[in-house]
């Protein structure tokens, strides 16, 4: 650790001195890469093992309340890796909160990557990519701008609440939500990178890059959830 990051350790970002502002956002970013090469890393191998396949038909597909369960399960699993994250006591919990988010999202995504593929074996990695050129873009934009976004915040988790409310109605129903959810969601998660981007410059502490990596991360997969959803749902036309 270098003389400029022991004296800001702990401090929020806009705070710290510039080196160190940058030393925060190349970690972040540096584990933001390792957090996705490990979610498609670990996506690959199970689908192509065909454990992932068991896991879809006899615990997910199995019935409604099975998939209820893993959105329940990864509910309350990110919230405990999201506290993990962020706990100053030991980097060690921080790397753990971080790998149980990815494991919950490699977990999550099964069922959406089978559909996926089953429409066409290239749309995962169609949509991988818009997900990553439209992140690189917005994550552009944020710091150019050099902006505060953190006012996005409640909105986010306020328009966030409504819309879980109204993909578990389509769960217990078996209604579906269409191209304009899958839309309307693609730009939430749009807010959310700014917003998470915006943290990693403004809110962020200096000791907090793998909970910003991991908060991050969360932005990323939700909205290759929902460019994967609009390219099924194009497919489909």
């Amino acid at each position: 650790m270098n003389y400029d990051m022991d004296q800001s350790y702990g401090l929020p970002a806009a705070m710290a001195p510039a080196s160190a502002r940058a030393t925060v956002i190349k970690r972040t970013y540096l584990h933001l890469m390792v957090a996705i090469l490990a979610f498609v890393g670990l996506e690959a191998a199970l689908i192509f093992s065909g454990a992932g396949e068991k896991i879809v038909r006899d615990i997910i597909f199995a019935n409604k309340a099975g998939w209820i369960a893993v959105i329940l399960l990864f509910i309350v699993g990110g919230y405990g890796a999201r506290y993990l994250a962020r706990s100053r006591q030991s980097i060690g919990l921080q790397y753990a909160g971080l790998a149980l988010y990815v494991l919950l999202e490699t977990v999550v995504f099964l069922p959406l990557m089978y559909l996926a593929m089953m429409k066409g074996p290239d749309l995962p990695l169609q949509a991988g990519i818009v997900t990553l050129a439209v992140f690189g873009g917005l994550t552009a934009a944020v710091f150019l701008s050099g902006k505060d976004f953190s006012f996005l915040g409640p909105i986010i988790g306020v328009v966030s609440m409504l819309a879980f409310g109204v993909i578990i109605a389509a769960v217990l129903f078996g209604f579906s939500l269409g191209l304009l959810f899958s839309a309307a969601m693609g730009a939430l998660a749009a807010a959310s990178i700014i917003y998470g981007t915006s943290n990693v410059m403004h809110v962020y502490g200096t000791d907090e890059h793998v909970a910003a990596s991991l908060d991050l991360f969360s932005s990323v997969a939700f909205l290759f959830w929902y460019v994967l959803q609009i390219f099924m749902i194009s497919r489909n036309d």
